[in-house]
This record gives structure tokens, sequence and C-alpha cells, in this order.
């Protein structure tokens, strides 16, 4: 088993679990930068960064799915996959910190996110919010998640996965009715900045 990295656990009980999921072929300490932006800015919860269950198919880091040959066709089938495992790790975490789902937020990057909103399409989502970070659904839900609220946040020059996937999402989501926010960040590509984080964090306090 591929090991978390706990970057801050609280002394009292955790009040929030914030699990992070970094992209294919990254490590949890990639995602350490901005868990530590989480852990001073919220010192009540627990935060975690998870890594993916297999080594990558790029030759370092871990993965959720492979992306060698992933095509829009053959996505969906290589999330399903793996979503199960994916939703044993949130809830192996929250049954470690004691975190209800009510209180547990997903943050994943890239391949992260597109794992953590995938989690909302289960039949019991286990988290209440999700934030996806340079992230896109592999396939755009039929019905609005139950009980979950999502946040978009990305770059406008992302060359990997195109801001236009997450603008489609949002806009598909507010038709479904769901609780949705998106905010697009000028000039970045794939990756998290100041800026990024400033979002973020403005996101969950307002949430």
């Amino acid at each position: 088993m591929n090991a978390a990295l706990v970057i801050q656990s609280p002394a009292q009980q955790a009040q929030h679990l914030f699990l992070l999921f970094h992209g294919v072929g990254a490590t949890p300490q990639d995602l350490v930068p901005l868990g530590t932006r989480l852990a001073r800015e919220f010192p009540q919860a627990a935060v975690v960064s998870i890594p993916g269950p297999d080594r990558s198919d790029l030759g370092a880091g871990f993965q959720w799915f492979s992306v060698l040959g992933v095509t829009e066709e053959n996505r969906p089938a290589r999330v399903a996959a793996t979503v199960d495992r994916f939703v044993q790790a949130v809830h192996a975490w929250q049954q470690r910190t004691g975190v209800a789902r009510e209180a547990t937020t997903l943050i994943g990057f890239s391949q992260g996110a597109i794992m953590a909103l995938a989690s909302t399409q289960v039949t019991q989502p286990p988290a209440a919010r999700v934030v996806s970070l340079s992230g896109r659904y592999s396939e755009l839900p039929q019905a609005a998640p139950q009980g979950v609220r999502l946040h978009f946040i990305h770059g406008s020059a992302d060359p990997v996965i195109p801001v236009a996937h997450a603008q489609e999402a949002a806009q598909h989501l507010q038709g479904l009715a769901a609780g949705v926010t998106l905010d697009v960040v000028p000039g970045l590509p794939h990756g998290i900045n100041r800026a990024v984080e400033d979002l973020l964090v403005q996101r969950l306090r307002s949430s």
C-alpha cells in the first residue's frame, strides 16, 4: 500500500477532513505545499495527501488508472473500474480520523480531480464537498450529485485538460440544479499557484 502523507492531525478531534489527490505520475509530496496552506488556514482540520494505488505507467509516481492510449471513449470505463478503490480510501480516512462525510472535502488535481468527481456519482457519495483543480468529468453526470457541493478551479491556459471541460461541467451541473461554482485563473497552465490556493480557501470558507 502506498503511504499517505498526514500533513496535519489536530491534537483534539478533527472538525474537518481534507483529502488531497494528486495527478497521474505524481506523488503525495507534490501536494504538500497546498496541504500546508490548508493546514494553516484550517487548524482544526485533518489534512492528508493520498497516493494513487498503482505505479504510474509514465515511469514515476502513482496513478488511479492508466493514461496510455486513453481516449474520450475508453476513459469512463477506466475510471469506473477503479472508483470503488477511491471511495474505499476516503472511507478509510474518515474512520481513522472520526470525521463524517458531511465534514469531508475531497480536493483533486488533474487525475485526482477526475476520480473525486467520479465519486460523486456513486449511490452514496463519500464526501459533502468536492474541489476539482485542473480536472474534468470522465463523462458528464445524468443527475445532480446528492448532498455534494462542487467547486471547479481551472487555469485559462491549461494545455493538458482545457478549461472548456470545467466550463461545460459547471454549466451542465447548473442545469441539473446542482450546487456548483467555477473560478477561472487567467493565464494559468496545468498547475496550482497562489491564486488557486486563495480561491480554494475562499470557496472552502463560504460553502
